[in-house]
């Protein structure tokens, strides 16, 4: 079989989506000594990618994600090299492409949060790239010959907003997480002040869309002072339109106990989750709780806004709040802070939960997916 992999998110340019990527990648070169691939990647990552496996071969398409070239010019490359199936990691599945294809859909936040909040561009123009993306995810769901999810919940808001997808049509495949305890020269207390750190602190990574809810999250810290320490949250992410305008919310009510670390590479990151009296994640929506995974694994108390993606994937390894209740969060965090029993309990929890989940399965689990379609 010739299967193709639209891997032009492989790697950290594509963040959640270049991990998956590289996993199914990394994977499936381990499992799979039979199919020939071609592996469709952008310059940005075309070096970054060597292949281990013989079967496995590179090919630029450097192609703009969500790009009219993308449409035009990837399906004309894709027939080139008369593949029997195509697996595309993401909803952008160009609409020309008439071949044999697979689609993972991740999460439908882009349908259940369309808000003007989530973007940089005009009102006119957010609708405008709104509705050629529902568009392109309609005709992605419609002409797969099979949907993976990463969630059961995924799996359900497929469904539900594709009511004529048969059910079966949709397969589940589970992420998973990595041990990501890295060397570093640097001592734990040189590393946290570099990044204005002081303890105790929770720990806050990722992006700050509205979705996320960050700003539940600041008014919350707001309201916490425990036997006269106050303490603090970290956020952790690249600069950003939507860092600064949590920035502004929380100079505009005047929280002090609020540290925007910026960008912190992977070397250093590990030191702030070891030193983390917990992870927190007031998200309201996710396809997968993959963050919260890693934060497990690395040995980190996890708190989890309770929706029903993370108590899916998280299960009895976190400890819940209502998302959108202000004071549920803050008494979680006053919790965490105060009771140590229960930080031990979530370490030892989580590191269970975390176990659950493998890259390999995931991978094997594709593989079959693949055969069924080709060969049906």
């Amino acid at each position: 079989m010739r299967i193709g992999i639209d891997a032009r998110f492989y790697g950290p340019i594509g963040k959640g989506l270049g991990r998956y990527t590289q996993k199914l990648i990394e994977n499936l070169e381990k499992t799979d000594q039979k199919n020939q691939y071609f592996i469709f990647l952008k310059k940005e990552n075309f070096a970054e990618y060597v292949p281990q496996n013989k079967n496995f071969q590179k090919v630029l398409a450097d192609f703009k994600w969500y790009g009219f070239s993308e449409q035009l010019k990837f399906p004309r490359l894709l027939r080139k090299y008369e593949l029997d199936l195509v697996h595309f990691p993401h909803f952008n599945v160009p609409i020309g492409y008439l071949g044999k294809f697979i689609v993972t859909i991740h999460d439908l936040i882009l349908l259940n949060y369309p808000t003007i909040r989530s973007s940089t561009l005009s009102p006119f123009l957010y609708w405008i790239k709104f509705t050629a993306y529902k568009i392109v995810i309609s005709s992605a769901v419609h002409r797969s010959r099979r949907i993976i999810a990463v969630s059961r919940f995924t799996k359900d808001d497929i469904l539900k907003n594709y009511p004529r997808i048969p059910e079966e049509k949709v397969a589940v495949t589970y992420e998973a997480c990595d041990d990501y305890c890295l060397f570093n020269f640097r001592k734990d207390d040189e590393i946290l002040p570099r990044y204005g750190i002081q303890k105790p602190y929770l720990l806050y990574v990722g992006n700050v869309y509205p979705h996320k809810n960050p700003e539940r999250l600041v008014m919350a810290m707001k309201k916490i002072e425990i036997e006269n320490e106050q303490p603090r949250l970290v956020f952790v992410g690249g600069e950003d339109y939507f860092y600064e305008r949590l920035r502004g919310l929380v100079e505009k009510n005047n929280v002090k106990n609020i540290v925007f670390a910026g960008f912190v590479p992977d070397y250093d990151l590990d030191a702030l989750f070891r030193n983390a009296l917990a992870y927190i994640r007031p998200s309201l929506h996710e396809g997968f709780e993959l963050p919260g995974l890693e934060a497990m694994s690395r040995g980190v108390p996890v708190l989890v806004s309770d929706y029903p993606c993370s108590r899916e994937i998280l299960g009895d390894g976190a400890a819940y709040f209502d998302g959108k209740d202000v004071t549920s969060i803050a008494n979680a965090i006053k919790n965490i802070f105060t009771n140590e029993a229960i930080r031990q309990e979530l370490i030892i929890k989580g590191y269970e939960q975390a176990k659950k989940y493998s890259w390999r399965k995931m991978a094997e689990e594709t593989l079959a997916l693949y055969g069924k379609i080709i060969f049906r």
